[in-house]
This record gives C-alpha cells, sequence and structure tokens, in this order.
C-alpha cells in the first residue's frame, strides 16, 4: 500500500501536467464543439474560466444573459436568436478559422460565480477577449465590453461592433436565412394583384383614364393645401378656439395662427368659387335655352360675389389693417 502510495504521488504532476492543454489546444477543442452545435456554445464557470484564461492566441465572444423567466429579461429573449444567428453566420463564413474566434454564451444559472465576480447587475453583457499571445496580440488583459440599450435586440449592430475591433482583417458577413413564408406571402400577393389587374383590367382602366376624374383630383389636392391642412399637421392647431367673451372662434387672428375649422371654412369658400368658376366656364356656355342661360350667368355671378365678399371678410379678420372690403359682407 505504501509502494502505492508513493507511485501515485509521482504520477501526480505529470497527470497535471497531461491535463494541462496548450491555447491552440482549447481553441480547437472549442471550435469543434461551435461546429458540432452549429452556434454559439454553451459554457459554465468551469468552461468559461478555462476558454477565457491567459494565454490565448484566439479571440473569444460571450455573451452573458439571463434566460430564464424568473429572471424577466425580455432583452435577453430577444436577442438571443440574433446571437445564435451571428455566431452560426461567423462559423460558416469562417470555414478556415481565419479569425480565430469562439462564439458561446453563458447563462446566469451556470455562471453564478461569474456574475458574482464582474459585480454584473444587468443582463446581457457581450465581452470580446482578445488574443494575449501571437500575431494579433492585444496589449491588455480587459476584455471589450458592449452594453446593450433598451430595445437594441439586432445582431448588425453587434456585427459592426465586432469588425471594428478586428480592423485589417475580413471577417464573415452577417447572413441572414431566407424567410420562406414571408416570401410566399408576397408571392402570393403579388399573383393574386396580377390576377385581379387583368381580370378587372378593362373595367377599371376607362375610368382610371377619365380626364373629369383625375381634374376633380387635382382640385381637391389644390384646395386641400391652400388651405391650409399642412400648416395644422405641422403645428398640430386646436380645432377651434375661444373668443375671449366666452364664445367659440373658428377664426385665428395673425398669420401664425390658424384653427382647423378655419382650414375646412376656407377651403369650401375656394371650392365653391372654382365650381362656380368651372361653371361659367365650361357648362354655361353649353346651355341651349338663351334665357336659362341668362339666369345661370346672374346666379352663379352673385355666387362668386357672395363668396369672394365672404373671403376678404376673413381675410379682414386675419390680417387687422387689409383696407378692401367688397359688398355684402
Amino acid at each position: 500500500m505504501r509502494v502505492l502510495s508513493l507511485l501515485t504521488s509521482a504520477l501526480l504532476p505529470l497527470a497535471a501536467l497531461a491535463a494541462k492543454k496548450t491555447p491552440a489546444e482549447r481553441f480547437d477543442a472549442a471550435r469543434s464543439k461551435q461546429l458540432a452545435a452549429g452556434a454559439p456554445i454553451q459554457l459554465t464557470d468551469v468552461s468559461y474560466d478555462a476558454l477565457t484564461k491567459s494565454p490565448r492566441d484566439y479571440s473569444v465572444a460571450v455573451l452573458l444573459t439571463a434566460l430564464d423567466d424568473r429572471f424577466s429579461c425580455q432583452l435577453c429573449k430577444d436577442f438571443q436568436p440574433e446571437w445564435n444567428l451571428l455566431g452560426k453566420s461567423w462559423v460558416k463564413g469562417d470555414k478556415n478559422a481565419a479569425t480565430r474566434t469562439v462564439f458561446a454564451t453563458l447563462d446566469f444559472l451556470e455562471g453564478k460565480e461569474t456574475f458574482r465576480s464582474m459585480q454584473l447587475q444587468t443582463a446581457p453583457v457581450l465581452l470580446l477577449f482578445k488574443p494575449t499571445i501571437g500575431e494579433h496580440a492585444a496589449t491588455g488583459e480587459n476584455p471589450e465590453r458592449y452594453d446593450f440599450t433598451p430595445g437594441t435586440a439586432n445582431a448588425q449592430p453587434i456585427h459592426q461592433w465586432l469588425a471594428r475591433h478586428y480592423a485589417g482583417r475580413t471577417i464573415p458577413k452577417l447572413v441572414r436565412p431566407i424567410n420562406w413564408f414571408k416570401l410566399a406571402v408576397w408571392a402570393t400577393a403579388a399573383l393574386g394583384a396580377i390576377t385581379f389587374v387583368a381580370v378587372a383590367g378593362p373595367y377599371i382602366l376607362p375610368f382610371l383614364q377619365n380626364r373629369n376624374l383625375w381634374a376633380a383630383i387635382s382640385i381637391i389636392c389644390v384646395l386641400l393645401f391652400t388651405s391650409g391642412h399642412m400648416f395644422n399637421q405641422i403645428r398640430n392647431t386646436p380645432y377651434a378656439g375661444g373668443d375671449g367673451k366666452g364664445g367659440v372662434s373658428y377664426i385665428a387672428g395673425g398669420f401664425q395662427n390658424q384653427f382647423g375649422m378655419e382650414t375646412q371654412i376656407v377651403a369650401a369658400m375656394y371650392a365653391v368659387l372654382a365650381f362656380a368658376t368651372i361653371s361659367l366656364a365650361l357648362k354655361v356656355p353649353r346651355m341651349t335655352d338663351p334665357r336659362a342661360q341668362q339666369v345661370a350667368v346672374v346666379l352663379w355671378a352673385v355666387v362668386i360675389l357672395g363668396m369672394y365678399s365672404f373671403l376678404l371678410s376673413v381675410f379682414r379678420i386675419k390680417n387687422g389693417g387689409y383696407p378692401f372690403w367688397l359688398p355684402p359682407f
């Protein structure tokens, strides 16, 4: 028994040396696991320390996260698929391991000691351990850290952040898989639209080619924008205001003020004036009855006079110093 004990004691140093792996062996083992998983490898406190310890001739990108429902980390859950996508894209694009990078994930339940030693109060946190030896060795021991902001759950900014730390080297591109469901939806919608146009085209085309339709649309757009609609949208103006006497005012004084109701009033006045002018120019000359034509001329002239007079009165409210007016207003 004593001989066996002495023999065991003598072999312990040799066993320790055999268990101690070189940086290249650690990288090869981690990369093999990553290739087999097709995604970032899962770490524990022990494997995290073994993978990130110095010396390193490789880089390690580690996501410290908390995916369990007890921690209510929605950002962790939202970003995890993006992190897996980034790791998968990197492995596929770096088939020859030119960047010598390992992607890994350390969840809080498996890495409590690591979280505690780093005094982390939030998650997720991304750490990039650069090589300490070799051609691309970094000067410091501390890892680069990326702190997530609320609402940032996309792999693209992470990929750009990593690219900045691989300056001068070609890194794999971020490749998203084809969304076949979305593609099928768009294809179905396109085929439906083409079918609808092919079937309903002979009925819709004459309607779309109608000059009166486009003339009406043009007039409506002109009235809409000349009456101050965009001003209301930009300034978020109220619909009406008080007149200072307990009543309601629909017209705001001054050129820098306007009410929503005022826009509708002005648009209605412009519409009546436009319709009266078009009628006098196009409809009245085509009338065959001279007496009816004369009545229409007088009627539309009275409408234009009254509406234009009202328009001037509104303008006098906007600009109190305006000297002109027209009966009956």
